[in-house]
């Protein structure tokens, strides 16, 4: 299977199925940045339920703005406010501590783009998961590419396979979040859920 996938910010547990499932993936850099997308936020699931986490850009018109351009708004402290966020949500998850550290330095140095900020957290969670796939740059904008394109979709699958979630007492299992959620509450299991999740893809090859 060969995808075309849109950069993510700690993309959404489908997202990653893709990436492990593919035989090869390749990262839309020329796209327009579109708003409201994984491109620069992402879904935790906290005290009270499902926690959307924003990068903030640099003001101008990004909808015009090819994504491999757009800047990283550091004025106020999103990086420490998002790390407060998973800290606070996940610190009784049974992986955080395991791998805290090695995530915890994205959000202590500072990043200007953010396509590569996003792509370098996307390497570390598959280094983390013990997946070195390799993920090849598009060089240049297809409007239509020859294999499954995920540019569009929303990561939402229908038979995500319930997992232990942090505060399965206060909700009901939350589907669609982030990478962070299943890593943190699975471990090393994190793989082998992946691969066994029904992403239901038409192939093309």
């Amino acid at each position: 299977m060969k995808v075309l996938l849109p950069i993510a910010y700690l993309g959404p547990i489908s997202y990653f199925a893709i990436i492990l499932k593919a035989e090869e993936v390749h990262i839309e850099s020329k796209e327009h940045f579109v708003k409201q997308s994984v491109r620069n936020r992402c879904s935790i699931l906290g005290a009270n339920g499902k926690q959307t986490l924003t990068i903030p850009k640099q003001r101008k018109s990004s909808d015009k703005t090819i994504i491999e351009e757009i800047h990283i708004s550091n004025k106020d402290k999103w990086q420490k406010l998002h790390w407060q966020s998973i800290v606070s949500a996940y610190n009784s998850s049974p992986f955080f501590d395991y791998y805290k550290d090695e995530l915890e330095y994205f959000y202590n140095s500072t990043f200007i783009n953010l396509f590569d900020f996003n792509l370098n957290l996307t390497h570390k969670i598959l280094q983390l998961l013990q997946e070195e796939r390799e993920m090849k740059i598009t060089t240049e904008f297809q409007a239509n590419f020859s294999g499954n394109d995920f540019r569009n979709h929303t990561f939402n699958t229908e038979k995500e396979n319930k997992y232990e979630q942090v505060f399965n007492e206060k909700h009901n299992f939350i589907p669609h979040l982030s990478i962070l959620d299943l890593l943190f509450n699975l471990g090393p299991e994190t793989e082998e859920y992946l691969l066994n999740l029904d992403l239901n893809i038409p192939t093309k090859n």
